[in-house]
């Protein structure tokens, strides 16, 4: 068994990896709460709270999204939430605990969204874009040095 790490790095790793998989988690007991409700009479109750213009046409393009999403839809963005939050902790915890296998699991799922990082930028960039990219490929490759250099 491996001891905890003491790199930085890998703890500053870990440390995203576990609060992603906190966020995704109470998105996915958010989705299923909001099951049998209006969305569109719920997102304009925080609109009003929030002070947002309604008729601002971002309020209007989400509005009109939402009123397509039925049960049936939300069950499966909570199914699929529960699952990258599920990946997140499990990455997060295991980085932490500085497991070897921890390590090619964040390897293989990091890596294998960079080709769709890619297509995202050449469909529209952004500097966040761009950005989202270099970290995610620098974590691959950080990773793959840490497990080639411990062996």
């Amino acid at each position: 068994m491996s001891k905890t790490s003491k790199h930085p790095t890998l703890w500053l790793i870990a440390a995203f990896k576990f609060l992603k998989g906190l966020a995704l988690l109470v998105l996915a007991v958010g989705a299923l709460r909001l099951l049998h409700r209006d969305l569109a009479a719920v997102v304009l109750h925080w609109i009003n709270v929030f002070r947002v213009e309604p008729a601002h046409r971002y309020v209007q393009i989400l509005l009109d999204k939402l009123a397509h999403v039925d049960d049936r839809r939300l069950r499966v963005f909570s199914a699929g939430t529960f699952v990258f939050a599920a990946l997140y902790l499990t990455e997060g915890v295991g980085l932490a605990l500085n497991k070897s296998w921890a390590k090619y699991l964040t390897v293989v799922s990091t890596a294998a969204l960079v080709p769709v990082e890619i297509y995202e930028i050449f469909e529209r960039a952004s500097a966040a874009k761009v950005i989202l990219l270099l970290i995610n490929v620098g974590v691959v490759a950080y990773l793959i040095h840490d497990v080639r250099r411990r062996g």
